[in-house]
C-alpha cells in the first residue's frame, strides 16, 4: 500500500472533493480510501475579496472514511497547496472536537437506566396497569 496524500478528486457525478487519500489494491482493482472528504467552494465578495466555504462531502453521516472505486473518478490531482491543506486540517479538527463534546450521555438528554433496569421498570409498570 502506498503513502497517503492530499488530493482533489473529480467524480463521474460531477462532484469535486478534497481529502486525504490512500490508494489500495483489492481483487486486482485499485480503490481509494478517502478520509474526511470535503467540498470547497470559492466565494467572492462585492469588493473582490475571495474566501472559501468548506462543507463535509456527505452531511448525513458520522463516518469519516469512504472507499471509492477508480472507475468512479474522472481525474485526481495531488495537492501540495499549504493553504487548502491547512483549511482542511482545521475544519476536520473542529468537526471532531464538536462531535466529541456531544458524545456524553446525561439524564438531561433522556437517559434513564441500563437495559436491565429499564426492563424491570417496564415490567413493573405493565403489572400495575
Amino acid at each position: 500500500m502506498e503513502e497517503d496524500f492530499y488530493a482533489t478528486l473529480k467524480l463521474r457525478t460531477g462532484e469535486e472533493i478534497f481529502a486525504r487519500v490512500t490508494p489500495t489494491e483489492e481483487n486486482e482493482k485499485t480503490l481509494l480510501l478517502v478520509v474526511s472528504p470535503i467540498i470547497v467552494n470559492e466565494i467572492k465578495s462585492r469588493s473582490g475579496a475571495t474566501a472559501y466555504k468548506i462543507e463535509p462531502w456527505l452531511k448525513t453521516t458520522t463516518e469519516d472514511m469512504f472507499i471509492i472505486n477508480m472507475n468512479d473518478i474522472i481525474t485526481i490531482s495531488e495537492s501540495s497547496d499549504i493553504e487548502i491543506i491547512s483549511l482542511y486540517q482545521t475544519f476536520i479538527s473542529k468537526t471532531k472536537t464538536r462531535n466529541k463534546s456531544n458524545a456524553a450521555i446525561s439524564r438531561k438528554m433522556g437517559y434513564i437506566s441500563n437495559v436491565r433496569e429499564a426492563k424491570r421498570l417496564l415490567k413493573k409498570l405493565y403489572d400495575n396497569s
